[in-house]
């Protein structure tokens, strides 16, 4: 049964407030201080594995992520993707220099562990590897992109939500110091408006956006916040700017680059006074908050939110099919 977008938000959002510690399965509330709750890896073609791996499992760890190990790993993954399936064999080295066993299918992984970081570089096959870990019960961070459309992001997100399974998705670019200082401390006052960059490299099989350009997207959404109508998307071969009018008249930008430096941040302009948002700052912040839901069972940013930033980058493909015509959010 397909449900409206109002009823999907607002079914997402009692979910999320009714899930803790409670909805968690029995393996995770029985673990003593001496049982570290076990991740699993979905997908070691990406260099998001072994970096949060070697989080988890350092010798002395954060205290936020003391508690953890990453106990076993699924190595696949991209079957079609060069520049993702070439590093799957060192990055199968890394894991195993740090304790993570190897498995041949992500049905053996899910008997082994109690949490998920599904890290498939490749959205591809997400949808499939999502309905694996959903069946199984388990909580699961799945890593960027979600998957490989609109379509099958939403699907994934009602699924989990009908299910009962805690799910969290975010790029590490939403942790700049900066970005979560305007959203959640008032820096500069009342936003205004954002202009937010990231390089936007483009992979044929996912919408232009997805691959890489939802980096700086996310930027621009977590400074602003949800509630964007429509955008306007100008394409060139080297870079983009996508311009997004909010429900209350504010405007953000983001401008994806395929020349130049390889950087990311923006400017946040507040009430209050303007702010650059700093330099990309490393995975350890995410994989903080990434811990914390392992713990708690709640998302720290909503589900609509998360697929607002999708519908965002499908409406901005959509507007470059249209000769950079604005497209509202509601039609995609």
């Amino acid at each position: 049964m397909k449900l409206s977008r109002r009823s999907f938000i607002k079914k997402t959002t009692a979910f999320g407030a009714a899930a803790s510690l409670s909805s968690l399965p029995f393996s995770i509330l029985g673990k003593t201080k001496a049982e570290p709750i076990r991740i699993g890896i979905i997908g070691l073609d990406t260099s998001h594995a072994p970096a949060f791996t070697k989080l988890f499992n350092a010798e002395n760890p954060k205290p936020e992520l003391s508690g953890f190990r990453v106990v076993a790993a699924y190595p696949y993954g991209s079957q079609d993707i060069e520049s993702s399936y070439k590093r799957i064999p060192d990055y199968i080295k890394q894991v195993e220099a740090l304790g993570v066993k190897i498995v041949d299918s992500i049905e053996n992984l899910l008997e082994m562990v109690d949490v998920i970081l599904l890290e498939t570089n490749d959205g591809k096959p997400r949808l499939d590897q999502a309905r694996k870990i959903i069946q199984a019960k388990k909580p699961f961070f799945i890593d960027k992109p979600v998957a490989v459309s609109l379509a099958d992001t939403r699907t994934i997100y009602q699924e989990a939500q009908s299910a009962g399974v805690p799910i969290f998705s975010a790029s590490s670019l939403r942790y700049l110091k900066n970005a979560q200082a305007v959203r959640h401390e008032n820096k500069i006052g009342k936003v205004l408006g954002c202009d937010a960059f990231s390089p936007a490299e483009l992979e044929p099989g996912h919408p232009d956006l997805f691959w890489y350009g939802i980096h700086g997207v996310e930027i621009l959404f977590t400074v602003m916040g949800p509630g964007c109508e429509s955008v306007t998307r100008f394409s060139t071969v080297d870079g983009e700017v996508v311009v997004g009018t909010w429900k209350d008249g504010r405007i953000g930008t983001f401008r994806g680059m395929r020349a130049g430096k390889h950087e990311y941040g923006g400017t946040a302009f507040g009430s209050e006074g303007n702010l650059v948002l700093g330099n990309y700052e490393g995975y350890e912040p995410l994989v903080v908050k990434i811990a914390e839901f392992f713990q708690t069972g709640k998302s720290p940013v909503e589900d609509d939110e998360t697929l607002e930033i999708y519908a965002f980058m499908e409406a901005a493909d959509e507007s470059k099919r249209r000769g950079g015509t604005k497209v509202s959010l509601s039609e995609v």
